[in-house]
């Protein structure tokens, strides 16, 4: 039963009896990772609280045939506390680490590693509103996994921007020859808002309104389901 290290962001967790907790992890090297830390509910656990939602950890695992088991567990990122003792960065940072799962159901990804564990630094600094980190992590998280938007010249023929018409189904911005009937067409901002997620450029995004925020979400929303062929429960999530 080979010994193994690995660092990884922990998705979620479900109990397990009495004690002990199923850890599904999107590590660095090895893609989704699924252990079983023991005894890891009791009071006297000395690192139940490294393995929780949201946290970034080193890990010394056992090997197993289903499911490995967790023997150690130390703190590289503690954003649990702070993304979870605000409501509307515990709705983003939901969406992020669903979103995540649901993109590393493949080979294993450094870069999409790397994105989490910074989309989850800035959620819990709290710096920059928790929808904008949430919208920019989708978008670049789809890039990354080969679905890039196009938010500048028509993703379907070509022609030269700028436009305002957008048809998620066909990955971005479309002319109006191309435009089909019932895409939406969003503010100017709202389309450079997108572009500004996409790229990280957050000086850009917070010059944004309300109303090209709400715009530009629903974009990345539909986009994200769109790719991932089905909804995420964590959109569901009730607003405050």
């Amino acid at each position: 039963m080979p010994l193994y290290r690995e660092q990884g962001v922990v998705l979620r967790t479900h109990k397990l009896g009495e004690a002990d907790r199923i850890v599904t992890m999107l590590s660095r090297d090895r893609g989704l990772l699924r252990g079983v830390a023991k005894g890891v509910r009791r009071t006297s656990s000395k690192f139940g609280a490294r393995l929780e939602p949201f946290m970034v950890a080193d890990v010394q695992c056992f090997e197993g045939r289903s499911l490995d088991t967790i023997t150690q567990a130390e703190t590289l990122g503690a954003y649990g506390p702070a993304i979870s003792a605000d409501y509307d960065r515990y709705r983003a940072g939901s969406v992020i680490v669903e979103t995540a799962e649901r993109l590393a159901e493949g080979d294993p990804s450094r870069p999409l590693y790397e994105l989490l564990v910074g989309a989850l630094r800035t959620l819990a600094a709290a710096r920059i509103p928790p929808e904008l980190v949430r919208d920019g992590y989708l978008l670049r998280a789809l890039s990354i996994a080969g679905w890039t938007p196009g938010f500048v010249d028509c993703v379907r023929c070509g022609a030269a921007g700028p436009h305002t018409a957008v048809v998620v189904q066909l990955g971005g911005v479309v002319c109006e020859d191309c435009r089909t009937p019932g895409s939406p067409r969003l503010d100017p901002g709202s389309i450079l808002l997108l572009g500004a997620l996409l790229s990280g450029n957050w000086d850009d995004a917070l010059q944004a309104s309300e109303r090209e925020r709400g715009q530009a979400a629903g974009i990345a929303a539909a986009y994200t389901q769109w790719h991932l062929e089905r909804g995420l429960r964590s959109f569901r999530a009730p607003r405050r």
